[in-house]
């Protein structure tokens, strides 16, 4: 099964906390605070795999989590850096962000690309040591890494794409062209999925080509296969569109010429401005009359025309050379660049916060920030609770409570956690 889009779930790694951490050593009195660091979270990291041609793993496991970094030791140790979750997938691999559809990375070659971020790790208690603080029993919790809904869609990277209805002969040519080795059978959809296949020129020349199967009447409405392959044509800088020329299914060759070229204009204005070369396949059984009214047909709108035929390699020696001379004159295979734009902290208000009252007595903070510090404090320990008191009254939140009219013993929560306002 053939399968070129999925959309999965990303968590990168936590950061490890902070430690809470005292110097102990013999014959050194008051060693003070050593809490280290917490380790950096896992990002998680796409790499292209040639050896993977589909997306069929992701059909499976949808959600990817990377490790947590290690937390903080005493004697000012810092945890370890966690690894990376690696996600390999095949070469041409676009990664968009699932709700706004922007292009988060283009995965078309061998280096590798961070997708989603680690978090940061916390502070030990060593940070928090002042003059008049000198046993701080507290430390700060690792940062979150991001976390993303992601979708891939795969767009093969070839240079050459081979396009026309089913049974028209693609797969024998590229099979005569390349190494490729499609299955090839005398009726239609015998090609399930796109063929690639490397086309030799030269000793040190070479193009890649693609045989794009399923196309046909309504492709670009998602009839049949078509839908779901001519995503890859996207990326292929010429099109050879094959042709039956001897109509020998019954089928009128200027008809299915018009035809193909309006499922690429329906699925892209792009393709349908694409330079093709237009092969007029199975001359060995068509006639001198048929060939040469095709080739008018085909000449009258500005495009090169070649009688082949693919069983019996007639004209065929000499495509690679025209086409390969073809590609010098056009762009290179596109590569999409990035959209997506992450979220700045720095714009961001660090100590941004908003207070509602929930109910009678009851308010409730929402300030990710003070969960972070909350979350490292010790509530048992006076000084501890007086660096979140200070957080609360520096940032303003005691005064929003005040404004809504907060009253002693009422009910203060953030995030997961609840207590009591005392004056």
């Amino acid at each position: 099964m053939f399968i070129d889009t999925a959309t999965i779930t990303l968590q990168a790694g936590s950061g490890g906390n902070g430690a809470v951490s005292f110097h102990r050593e013999k014959y050194v009195a008051a060693g003070g605070p050593d809490g280290g660091d917490g380790g950096k979270g896992g990002d998680i990291v796409f790499v292209a795999d040639p050896n993977l041609s589909t997306l069929m793993d992701f059909r499976y496991k949808r959600k990817y989590v990377a490790p947590n970094g290690e937390d903080g030791r005493g004697s000012r140790c810092n945890g370890r850096k966690a690894e990376d979750l690696v996600i390999r997938v095949p070469l041409g691999t676009v990664v968009r962000d699932a709700a706004s559809d922007l292009v988060i990375a283009d995965i078309s070659s061998a280096e590798p690309v961070v997708v989603a971020r680690g978090g940061k790790g916390g502070w030990g208690n060593v940070h928090f040591a002042t003059p008049t603080r000198q046993i701080p029993k507290f430390a700060k919790p690792g940062q979150k890494g991001e976390a993303l809904e992601v979708r891939l869609e795969l767009k093969l990277i070839a240079d050459v794409g081979l396009i026309g209805f089913p049974n028209v002969g693609k797969s024998t040519l590229i099979s005569v062209i390349s190494a490729a080795k499609p299955k090839i059978a005398n009726y239609h959809f015998t090609t399930l999925s796109p063929v690639l296949g490397v086309v030799r020129v030269g000793p040190e020349a070479s193009f890649v080509a693609a045989d794009i199967p399923g196309l046909i009447e309504g492709a670009s409405e998602g009839v049949g296969l078509g839908h779901d392959f001519l995503r890859h044509v996207d990326r292929c800088r010429l099109l050879l569109h094959v042709v039956d020329v001897s109509g020998s299914e019954g089928r009128d060759p200027k008809q299915d010429f018009e035809t193909i070229n309006a499922e690429l204009a329906g699925f892209s204005a792009g393709l349908a401005e694409r330079p093709q070369i237009v092969l007029g396949n199975k001359c060995d059984v068509a006639t001198e009359e048929q060939i040469a009214e095709f080739r008018a047909f085909i000449e009258e709108q500005g495009l090169r025309f070649l009688p082949i035929s693919a069983a019996t390699r007639q004209g065929v020696d000499a495509l690679p050379g025209i086409v390969y001379e073809a590609l010098k004159e056009l762009p290179p295979v596109t590569v999409y660049e990035p959209e997506y734009v992450r979220p700045d902290p720095s714009l961001e208000d660090p100590r941004a916060f908003t207070v509602t009252k929930a109910a009678d007595h009851v308010f409730d903070i929402d300030a990710p920030w003070l969960e972070r510090i909350l979350a490292g404090s010790n509530v048992e320990d006076y000084e501890s609770l007086q660096y979140f008191q200070r957080q609360l009254a520096d940032s303003g939140v005691l005064d929003k409570l005040n404004e809504l009219g907060v009253e002693e013993d009422d009910t203060i929560r953030i995030g997961e956690y609840e207590f009591d306002y005392v004056f």
